[in-house]
């Protein structure tokens, strides 16, 4: 049999199987997933753009070299010969850690061309999905977690008033105002769930106009001004009352509802809450600082995330449902914008909410006070 050279393979191959795999070829291209074909020596003989994305580290061919070179697996090697060899199917999952870790859900199957064994394998990517998976497993763990706790204590207290303590006026009060309590706190808890999806699935716009910020400050300061005084805690606006930004006026309340909420939470007793502003030729920056303990590097990193609590303990004491500073990023980020924090051990910590700057507006409409 005459034997020919094929450049576009990178491997020599029987004339009489050129056809077959010049057309093979051309449906493996068509193909988004990685597939490789193996000969009985284990070589790889063709491949698809997808593959030599994904295995061709530093560019180099895939076609002609053996399939050990390319992927180190032992339970994918095996796959490959018991296709060629007994001809059986089976699917096997592998994992590769290079420059990002990738997890390959792969199938292997026989081929016989010409009268010859081959094996095909193809590679679904099922990385995302795998991290996917991990959100919302660790999602169910949190919301079971959060919503546990504060049922627990309703059960418990409502147990406590069926056995009797509903008679004692001075005591089952007390139990209904705790009970009152961790109600309000699973509806804050569902709420800011239903909010946080709402954003992320982008079901929702924003009306960015010209806002005067310190009454949207003022607005929240006497909002939360019963939380503060409980704590002696001091709220401080450094803004003109001229000041303005662009922000969507309901959204940029709701962001500096929960950060201001948070320096006050987590801020020392009789401690101060200040509220700033600055700009650069691109962005206004809203700054929320406080006099609290302040952060270690790695919480810093990570504080944006669902559900993510610095000492979990601490904020069972004081409330809140752990959601507030992701809905905070994902809002800064509607606008266009970001949200940093900068923090000091024993100093206390500095969220900065960075908002795009825009031309004045020519009418006076898009303009609140």
């Amino acid at each position: 049999m005459q034997i020919e050279p094929t450049q576009r393979f990178g491997v020599s191959r029987p004339a009489s199987l050129t056809p077959l795999l010049d057309t093979l070829q051309a449906v493996l291209d068509a193909n988004r997933d990685s597939v490789l074909l193996a000969d009985s020596s284990m070589r790889v003989v063709a491949t698809n753009p997808s593959a030599q994305t994904s295995f061709g580290r530093g560019g180099y061919p895939l076609a002609g070299r053996r399939l050990s070179e390319i992927i180190r697996d032992v339970d994918l090697h095996e796959a490959f010969r018991r296709a060629i060899v007994s001809n059986a199917s089976e699917e096997v999952r592998i994992e590769l850690v290079g420059t990002e870790r990738r997890i390959y859900n792969v199938f292997v199957a026989p081929l016989t061309l010409d009268g010859k064994q081959y094996a095909i394998g193809t590679f679904y990517d099922i990385t995302q999905i795998e991290r996917l998976e991990r959100v919302r497993q660790e999602f169910l763990s949190n919301i079971s977690h959060e919503l546990r706790t504060p049922l627990t204590s309703i059960l418990a207290f409502v147990e406590t008033l069926e056995d009797g303590a509903i008679d004692d006026v001075e005591n089952s009060r007390r139990f209904l105002t705790t009970i009152r309590r961790n109600a309000e706190r699973m509806h804050a808890l569902i709420a800011d769930i239903l909010e946080l999806s709402f954003i992320e699935s982008g079901n929702i716009s924003i009306d960015v106009k010209q806002v005067r910020i310190s009454n949207v400050v003022d607005e929240v300061f006497a909002d939360l001004a019963t939380k503060a005084t409980e704590r002696e805690i001091g709220l401080i606006s450094d803004i003109a009352s001229e000041a303005r930004v662009f922000a969507d006026p309901m959204r940029l309340e709701q962001m500096l509802t929960n950060l201001i909420d948070n320096a006050i939470k987590f801020n020392r007793n009789a401690g101060t809450v200040t509220v700033s502003l600055s700009s650069t030729d691109k962005a206004d920056l809203i700054s929320v600082a406080d006099t609290g303990e302040g952060l270690l590097e790695g919480h810093a990193q990570r504080i944006f995330e669902r559900f993510y609590r610095v000492d979990r303990g601490r904020t069972r004491d004081v409330g809140g449902t752990g959601l507030g500073l992701s809905i905070v990023k994902h809002l800064a980020r509607l606008h266009g914008g970001e949200i940093s924090v900068r923090s000091e051990l024993g100093t206390g910590t500095v969220f900065t909410i960075e908002l795009p700057r825009h031309s004045p507006p020519s009418e006076e409409s898009s303009f609140v006070s």
